[in-house]
């Protein structure tokens, strides 16, 4: 049975604890610099291997044999115009609905299915391909690592009301996370005039960098990119002033290729992109308004209206806006024994402790309900309302938690949404579907509003349909113009 969004693992991927004992100096090849090296290229490539292998586990690789071939193809060229094109590079396209991209040393670079709607033609691809690939010749990705190994991160999971994880620590951030230490803003606009050249040498339109990084300045000023985990501004430095940074480099580029025109190629790219999945899968459960839908676990729960959710690969976690009210959905592992025993256990191991509690049935499931008290990094003191659940010979954990001073107000909301939990019959679970990316052309009178309410089902706001097309959401679509938008499953 497939219940990928709720495997949490606390493995670290490689002990490279070695690896500092190994410093010397070396030639950065990117820059031609002496620097302090933290890991032979050997040892680059040996820990790209084995970091990959979590990474596809982790996150899946997106089912498109012809979108993978069509990145391949585009990360390969950028890679030989490198000065490190004998590395064994790979590119792969991840399922993940966050607007993110990010490289492992040695070589491996992955973009997210989430990021994809929102470049604008294959230029701006080749835009954030090469930048990943920079950071890598340019040995970022290496020293990141070393810097996080140094903090004690890797790759990881966040567990939540697990025992032997530290309880609900971090529960405010995503819980799949590529957690390398921020780049520097000198790596980072370092990996933007290298992606500049590599896309140049490569035949594309260089200005493709500056619009990808103007895309992800509106996705931030927006909020459009926290859909999913990790995006992009939990591994890159906020892109305010990168496209004005980039401009000399441009030129630069253009005026090394003495004249030599470059591609953009909206249309090929557009091909691609048509039809690829916009936000959660089916595999992973589907947000919908403000319930969650799992249709391979067959369950529904309705989360407060109007509360940020996001879906992750570990639980689903709602936030109400602008307070510390936090609720929480995971399946619980290994359970062993009655549902008040798994509850009691459970909470106590994950430093809570019980201040009421009693079973009960939630739309004809066995179900224990109890009130908690405990503290979490970040926030302090904490109640928790949590409900274990036995559905379909699971065990779900579904919590409401709040700062004791404001949990008296939020109770309320805190109880619908666990009575909301209900199971899905094989007719229901069988017509959840995701929705999709499809390529329009707007007609007279359209605007990015009418578009959105066409799509239905609240799938995608105006605002983000504007940036996904290269627009400011303030100017709208003109008769003719190819438009990416978006279909509801």
């Amino acid at each position: 049975m497939p219940a990928r969004v709720f495997t949490p693992r606390f493995r670290s991927l490689l002990p490279f604890a070695a690896v500092a004992a190994l410093t010397a100096c070396a030639t950065n090849p990117a820059t031609g610099e002496k620097e302090i090296s933290l890991m032979s290229e050997a040892q680059e490539i040996e820990l790209g291997q084995q970091m990959d292998g979590q990474v596809r586990r982790e996150m899946g690789v997106y089912d498109d044999p012809a979108l993978q071939s069509y990145v391949e193809r585009v990360g390969m060229k950028l890679a030989h115009a490198s000065e490190r094109p004998n590395l064994p590079w790979h590119f792969t396209v991840v399922d993940v609905p966050a607007v993110n991209a990010f490289a492992l040393p040695g070589g491996y670079i992955y973009i997210t299915r989430g990021i994809l709607p929102f470049l604008d033609n294959e230029a701006q691809l080749a835009g954030v391909l090469g930048h990943e690939v920079g950071h890598v010749t340019a040995r970022h990705a290496a020293q990141q690592y070393t810097k996080a190994t140094g903090a004690g991160l890797g790759l990881a999971l966040l567990g939540i009301f697990v025992p032997q994880a530290q309880p609900l620590e971090g529960v405010a951030q995503q819980a799949l996370g590529v957690l390398f230490l921020k780049y520097g803003r000198d790596d980072e606009l370092q990996a933007d005039r290298l992606g500049v050249q590599y896309a140049a040498e490569g035949g594309w339109n260089p200005a493709g960098v500056a619009g990808m990084l103007t895309t992800l300045e509106r996705l931030d000023e927006a909020s459009g990119s926290r859909k999913g985990v990790p995006n992009w501004l939990s591994t890159h430095p906020a892109p305010a002033d990168r496209v004005e940074q980039i401009q000399p480099a441009i030129q630069q580029a253009r005026a090394a290729m003495k004249g030599q025109p470059f591609v953009s190629d909206r249309a090929e790219y557009l091909e691609h992109v048509d039809g690829i999945v916009y936000g959660d899968s089916p595999s992973q459960g589907i947000v919908r308004g403000n319930r969650f839908l799992h249709p391979a676990l067959r369950f529904a729960v309705a989360f407060p209206r109007d509360w940020d959710i996001q879906n992750t690969q570990a639980q689903v976690v709602a936030k109400a806006p602008e307070r510390n009210d936090f609720m929480l959905l995971q399946l619980v592992q290994n359970p062993s024994g009655s549902v008040d025993q798994i509850a009691r256990t459970g909470m106590a191991g994950a430093g809570f402790r019980q201040v009421s509690g009693e079973g009960t049935q939630i739309n004809g499931m066995n179900a224990y309900v109890g009130t908690y008290q405990g503290a979490m990094q970040d926030l302090g003191n904490v109640t928790v309302l949590a409900a274990h659940i036995v559905h379909d010979r699971n065990v779900y954990v579904l919590a409401g938690l709040a700062p004791p001073d404001e949990f008296p107000s939020v109770r309320s909301a805190f109880e619908q949404s666990i009575r909301s939990f209900e199971g899905l019959s094989r007719e229901e679970a069988a017509g959840i579907r995701p929705s999709r990316v499809d390529i329009y052309t707007a007609r007279a009178g359209d605007t990015w509003g009418s578009i959105a309410e066409r799509a239905g089902d609240g799938a995608v706001k105006p605002s983000t349909l504007a940036i996904m097309n290269d627009s400011e959401p303030t100017r709208q679509p003109r008769p003719g113009d190819r438009l990416k938008v978006v279909v509801a499953g």
